[in-house]
């Protein structure tokens, strides 16, 4: 059957949109070879220049549009389809003004309900996204989404829908967002790889916001090489732009070569509104990574003016806050209907300049008015990752705040931003998901194909990566939020000390540490040498880890006398001087920055024997009641394949349990029998759960982190399914104690995922403890449990009866 030249062109138009453009030429060039309707031959033309644009040569796509509106005996409709498709390039170019008149004036010129129409409209919520006209947008994608289905568009509704989601992604409303792109993101697979490009471009800017950078700028950078393997030149810059604006919060001088290069590549296309908001992330890379020798105010003023031209006046006043921060502006009025990442900036910048000069009160005003501006908008975020990444947008906020906090000396003040930083993550009290059969499902799959991959980096895998996102997508949207933890002041922890108990708050400035050290009648600020510190931390990990696998042999005692030199020095300027400001005290409770977080507390000698829980925050731990042991707790043990030790370890500490009177009866899981399933149900039944495996510690996604059982990973995502988690869990794993920091202060592992799921306390080690060491400490810590001792005290008075010195840690509420 041979095709109309109408049909042909609407292929053209569905391969154009879908982003198959050779097969779009083909049909199109058939199509306009088939007839001599004026009308049509115009529509097939503009068409081709629509392609013409996606493929670079904006010059001749825009050049070919004016000429068609030039022809003569053109319908109104025609018309109306060329000036709309004139203003999609338009926009392209970065001509938003331009582009929303011309759309507008198409649009209201159109019969409603019809194809076309809806077209133009998802155009035109394009242009008005860029210019943050947020309300309009999402009526026009809302309208087209109507007549999308009416028409039964499958991959028109997926774009549309997928629109909604960049809409939530600019309002805010990440969660939102992922579940809209990621609803529509099969439709793309089948359709084409450009188009799936072109999802996965808007979904990296997603991640990018949610702090998660790492996974952003991977896929930016797949994006981009799938782009320019296809000489879409422009999308390729569009998406180094995002990959550029990703780098700026924690490497601006690479941030800086890639705008610069985006900067050209736009130049070359002639593609100036997109220049210029290249040149704009180009200068302040620059300002962050040389503040020294900042860009020029001229320099900031053609930016900001060309940003302005085009329509981008949100980027103009960002811009003009570089500007500021540089010292070439005055501080702009922000509005309060302003974008929340705006005004979070202009904070940033308030306190930041009233840092440099030296007025603490001001800058500490700004920035506690940034982080309540953060806290609403992350008030709609439960997970646990989420939560934790998305600290990213407060991390400015927090160093202004603790850098003007430190120079008054003052405790109170010091600590009340001690816990902003520590309770940043944590203020919201998440609403755990009901079981998620799918989840569980994909959890599962996950489990097999990483047996599968063993032996390969199993994260590179596409199955798994395509898992990896499913299974965070559905957690994002699945956890919800509850009521907000309150911080508590200076005085109302120290109200909450016993005569024996003190806190000690550490607090990195970046520029220097140091500790609130408070007791139930007095708090004292002492400054540690962080210069010293910082040496003594470079290659603890590597001492560790050599000493654990090194205990016989004619190198192991070298080895050990190295370690306890170096764990000597960290005592003598992280604990001696702290424990010398205060009265001698039973135990501690003690809150850390992120650059802390790998050290073995346990066995650094001025915390010898002595009971202490490193809590995730002192109002964390001053709001949460501790679940006090029943006169028969359940206890439950588990072990994973490939661990010589494990059953001698938890028969030792069932056993400890089995004397006490009256003694509990353990339920022990071994070999066969210690199932993911098997396993997270018996943590759902007990009070004290033990499980002695090989734990690997994510780096890049800590939710993935997770210990080996019969038939695979349990992973940190497979705990947020237990519906109700034991008291007290002991990790007997190589590295689950471990933790990745984000942005500054937030510590992320797997102590952190049992906690967050309503864990009391979680013992845990950050390194890798020898099998003997584990088996002998852990069954005397047991003995204290079955006698009633708070885990902290148990593990001190462990650690004093076996004479071992070992990393494990009591994390949360110890006590």
């Amino acid at each position: 059957m041979t095709l109309s030249a109408g049909d042909l062109h609407r292929r053209g138009i569905e391969a154009a949109n879908s982003r198959r453009f050779t097969q779009a030429r083909r049909a199109l060039a058939s199509a306009s070879s088939r007839t001599d309707d004026p009308d049509l031959k115009a529509r097939i033309e503009g068409t081709m220049a629509y392609v013409l644009d996606q493929t670079g040569q904006h010059a001749a796509a825009e050049a070919a549009t004016r000429a068609l509106l030039d022809r003569e005996g053109l319908s109104a409709t025609t018309i109306a389809l060329l000036s709309g498709q004139l203003g999609v390039l338009l926009m392209h170019a970065g001509q938003l003004d331009d582009a929303d008149r011309l759309l507008s004036r198409a649009i209201s010129t159109l019969p409603t309900k019809t194809i076309e129409l809806a077209n133009l409209l998802m155009s035109r919520s394009m242009v008005l996204m860029q210019q943050h006209e947020l309300g309009r947008c999402v009526d026009d994608l809302n309208t087209a989404i109507t007549v999308f289905e009416d028409h039964d568009a499958v991959e028109s509704l997926a774009r549309a829908r997928h629109n909604l989601g960049y809409a939530a992604l600019l309002g805010g409303d990440l969660v939102a967002a992922l579940r809209l792109m990621s609803a529509s993101r099969p439709v793309f697979a089948e359709t084409s790889e450009l188009a799936t490009a072109v999802s996965d471009l808007d979904r990296a800017e997603v991640l990018r916001d949610a702090g998660l950078t790492t996974e952003a700028e991977g896929l930016l950078s797949q994006v981009a090489v799938r782009f320019g393997a296809q000489r879409m030149r422009q999308a390729r810059g569009e998406a180094e732009y995002h990959l550029a604006r990703s780098l700026l919060r924690h490497d601006p001088a690479a941030a800086e070569r890639v705008a610069a290069a985006t900067v050209r590549r736009f130049a070359a296309l002639q593609s100036e509104g997109w220049a210029a908001r290249a040149v704009s992330v180009h200068l302040e890379a620059r300002t962050r990574a040389r503040p020294d020798s900042p860009p020029t105010a001229t320099e900031f003023a053609e930016a900001r003016a060309a940003l302005s031209r085009h329509g981008f006046r949100t980027e103009a006043t960002a811009l003009h806050l570089v500007a500021t921060l540089a010292g070439h502006e005055r501080m702009p009025r922000i509005a309060a209907s302003s974008p929340t990442p705006l005004r979070l900036r202009a904070q940033e910048v308030r306190a930041v300049r009233a840092t440099q000069r030296g007025h603490s009160a001001e800058a500490m005003r700004a920035a506690a008015t940034g982080l309540a501006l953060l806290h609403g908008w992350q008030q709609s975020f439960g997970a646990l990752d989420l939560q934790a990444s998305f600290a990213m947008h407060g991390n400015d906020l927090i160093l202004a705040g603790l850098t003007a906090a430190a120079r008054t000396k003052t405790p109170a003040t010091l600590f009340e931003w001690s816990e902003r930083a520590r309770h940043l993550s944590q203020q919201t009290v998440p609403v755990r998901p009901p079981r998620d059969p799918e989840l569980a499902d994909d959890l599962a799959e996950l489990r097999m194909l990483r047996a599968d991959l063993a032996g390969s980096d199993w994260t590179a895998d596409e199955r798994v990566s395509a898992l990896r996102d499913r299974v965070r997508d559905r957690q994002w949207s699945a956890t919800g939020t509850g009521r907000s933890r309150e911080r508590v002041g200076l005085d109302e922890a120290a109200a909450a000390l016993d005569d024996g108990t003190a806190m000690l708050s550490y607090v990195y400035t970046g520029a220097e540490l140091l500790c609130v050290a408070t007791t139930a009648d007095d708090a004292r600020v002492v400054a540690l040498p962080w210069s010293r510190i910082r040496t003594a931390l470079d290659g603890l990990r590597a001492d560790l880890d050599v000493a654990a696998a090194m205990t016989a042999g004619p190198l192991a005692h070298v080895v050990a006398r190295g370690l306890d030199d170096r764990l000597r020095a960290l005592d003598g300027d992280l604990i001696r001087p702290v424990l010398a400001a205060i009265p001698s005290m039973e135990r501690f409770v003690i809150t850390l920055p992120g650059v802390l977080a790998g050290i073995p507390w346990a066995m650094l000698p001025g915390l010898s024997g002595t009971p202490f829980t490193l809590a995730t925050s002192m109002s964390r731990w001053a709001d949460t009641a501790r679940r006090p042991m029943t006169s028969e707790p359940k206890v439950g043990f588990a072990t994973g394949p490939r661990v010589p030790r494990a059953s001698d370890e938890v028969q030792r500490g069932a056993a400890s349990w089995r004397t006490s009177d009256p003694g509990p009866t353990p339920s022990i899981l071994e070999g066969a029998d210690a199932t993911v399933a098997a396993v997270t149900e018996l943590a759902a039944a007990t009070d004290v759960l033990h499980i002695a495996a090989h734990g690997r510690h994510a780096v890049d996604n800590p939710l993935f982190s997770g210990f080996e059982l019969a038939d695979g990973i349990l992973f940190g995502y497979d705990v947020d399914l237990i519906p109700r988690v034991p008291a007290t869990v002991i990790l007997s794993a190589c590295e689950l104690g471990r933790s990745s920091v984000r942005w500054g202060e937030e510590a992320l592992g797997m102590t952190r995922v049992w906690l967050h799921a309503g864990a009391d306390c979680v013992i845990a080690a950050p390194v890798a403890v020898p099998d003997e060491v584990a088996g002998e400490l852990l069954s005397a810590v047991h003995t204290g449990l079955s006698e009633g001792a708070a885990p902290a005290v148990a593990l001190a008075k462990a650690a004093v009866d076996t004479g071992l010195s070992a990393p494990f840690q009591c994390h949360g509420d110890g006590f």
